[in-house]
């Protein structure tokens, strides 16, 4: 089945789909952005995507026509359109298009774009196995729980870690980490479980969430709290959260191995569990 495009209200092949060259989201990275998978084709926390969706973009001032309600309904149309066994779907809002001017333009109907996509899930091996991730400079603007378009940081960081034989990179701010480039951090010290705060400096992850709130049905001691670099060479066993990544076991930082190397039994028994949530 073909990948396919929702551009400000046409539906066409994601190949042929296109947008103004002087949308505002393409010169300035001015808009936001979702991120959603379906399990089984049921389009995964599509609410709380959504709403997280609205809560950017209050912070960044755009307003878009379009109700929670109705975003949704385009995104269910979407995932059935597709056909994929799963899907990737990619949300993306922006300013519009207009004149290149700093100030924000008036009378500009944002671009509400919607792309997709086959999912091709990670193969099993990495879980079994796990990954390695480096820590990096956060140099990131101030807004981290903004899930703006402005992704540069992040992918320099992601590229880094990939040149350097890692996953995923970690960004460390006045010597607490704080997420990944595109995921989200636990870490297990002894019985708790323990994630960075929300706040300014991470984004809350839907999949972050869930686990959360898996970790304290099952009765372990979750909690959010800072983790300095330092602490997190002595966790027992380190894992990344996030749409596309799930629970995902980290076996070494920084040429460093956690714990005994392997994916810990805290961390297995939250994939468990995530897995049961979404099977």
């Amino acid at each position: 089945m073909p990948n396919i495009a929702y551009v400000n209200g046409r539906w066409g092949h994601l190949a042929s789909a296109s947008v103004s060259v002087e949308d505002r989201g393409f010169q300035f990275g001015d808009g936001v952005y979702e991120l959603i998978r379906t399990y089984h084709g049921t389009v995964f926390h599509l609410q709380e995507h959504i709403k997280r969706l609205y809560e950017s973009l209050k912070q960044i001032e755009i307003s878009i026509k379009e109700t929670p309600l109705r975003l949704e309904q385009i995104v269910q149309s979407g995932v059935k359109k597709s056909g994929h066994s799963e899907t990737k779907i990619y949300i993306q809002v922006t300013r519009g298009a207009a004149p290149r001017l700093h100030s924000f333009p008036k009378g500009v109907r944002p671009t509400l774009v919607m792309t997709f996509r086959k999912l091709d899930p990670l193969s099993p091996k990495i879980f079994n196995k796990g990954v390695a991730i480096i820590s990096v400079e956060d140099i990131r603007w101030g807004l981290c729980n903004v899930k703006s378009l402005n992704l540069l940081p992040n992918l320099l960081a992601r590229e880094h870690a990939l040149r350097s034989g890692a996953f995923e990179a970690i960004f460390v701010r006045d010597r607490f980490v704080w997420e990944g480039a595109g995921s989200n951090l636990f870490a297990v010290f002894g019985k708790k479980v323990v994630t960075p705060p929300v706040g300014h400096y991470l984004l809350s992850g839907i999949t972050r969430e869930v686990v959360l709130a898996l970790g304290k049905k099952m009765g372990l001691k979750m909690s959010e709290a800072k983790i300095s670099l330092a602490a997190l060479y002595r966790a027992d066993e380190v894992f990344l959260t996030g749409t596309t990544v799930e629970v995902l076991p980290v076996i070494r930082l920084n040429e460093k191995q956690i714990g005994d190397g392997r994916s810990g039994t805290m961390t297995a028994r939250l994939y468990e569990a995530f897995q049961n949530e979404v099977s």
